[in-house]
């Protein structure tokens, strides 16, 4: 899907930089001026001017980055906040072992596998899947960033995940026909560590009149995938009407209902 949008945005006229990180954010007088983007792959460095700044990057490197007088309150939020890492092993079967699973997401509640959830991409839409007569599914590992599980080799982390489903009857080890695996480092801005004095960050940043933070990690928020994109849209809609406050932005997915008690 997003590297459909991706060529939406190159034929309007839109240019992609990839494979670069911001590494610097200039500012004066409570704006952003230009970003400073750092190749990973050549390690160039590129500076670009804009009038308007969004952000999904994530707010602790957002803090790092800014060459602003930041109060010393507002690092220390900066500094505490945790995150929760992500690593998915998927695997295409010639089949699954169970053949009539319809659901999307399986949580994993067996104690002998470290595996926590499992998604069947075929039931998300049959355009997921190139062959129909195949089964593409996801195994979800939750770790931290350079723990045990995180650290372990790609075909460790494929064997792994192949034995496990093998164990728990999901599938036979002998239709794998093909592995990838995936790390995501920050997939879950989590609500300890300094959280509870998120909003002296929050009023900080807000002060930036051309700087809108959306998304999970951009908001440090647990939004889903249509909050994210809602977030990126009131932003746009701010800046094309000339709405200087953030609070609409901060608004989405608020309501308490939504979220899993601590």
């Amino acid at each position: 899907m997003w590297e459909k949008v991706a060529s939406l945005v190159a034929e309007m006229g839109g240019q992609l930089v990839q494979n670069s990180k911001v590494v610097k954010i200039e500012t004066q007088d409570k704006k952003i001026t230009a970003v400073v983007a750092k190749n990973q792959v050549t390690g160039e460095e590129t500076r670009y001017e804009g009038d308007y700044f969004i952000s999904t990057m994530p707010v602790k490197e957002l803090i790092e980055a800014m060459n602003a007088q930041i109060p010393d309150t507002v690092r220390e939020v900066s500094s505490g906040l945790i995150y929760r890492d992500f690593i998915t092993v998927g695997l295409l079967l010639s089949k699954l072992k169970l053949p009539d699973i319809t659901d999307n997401w399986i949580y994993i509640q067996e104690p002998e596998v470290k595996v926590g959830r499992l998604q069947i991409f075929n039931n998300w839409s049959p355009f997921m899947v190139k062959d129909p007569n195949t089964v593409w599914v996801g195994l979800e590992y939750f770790c931290n960033e350079k723990d045990e599980l995180w650290e372990l080799s790609e075909s460790d982390m494929k064997a792994m995940a192949i034995r496990e489903l093998s164990d728990i009857g999901i599938i036979f080890k002998e239709d794998v026909l093909d592995s990838v695996v995936i790390k995501m480092p920050k997939t879950y801005p989590a609500y300890f560590g300094t959280y509870d004095r998120f909003g002296e960050l929050k009023s900080y940043v807000d002060q930036f009149s051309n700087l809108f933070l959306v998304g999970r990690n951009g908001m440090h928020k647990y939004n889903n995938q249509d909050h994210s994109m809602l977030t990126a849209i009131e932003a746009v809609r701010n800046i094309r009407t000339n709405v200087s406050g953030k609070e609409n932005i901060w608004a989405i997915n608020a309501e308490q209902e939504y979220h899993e008690e601590k």
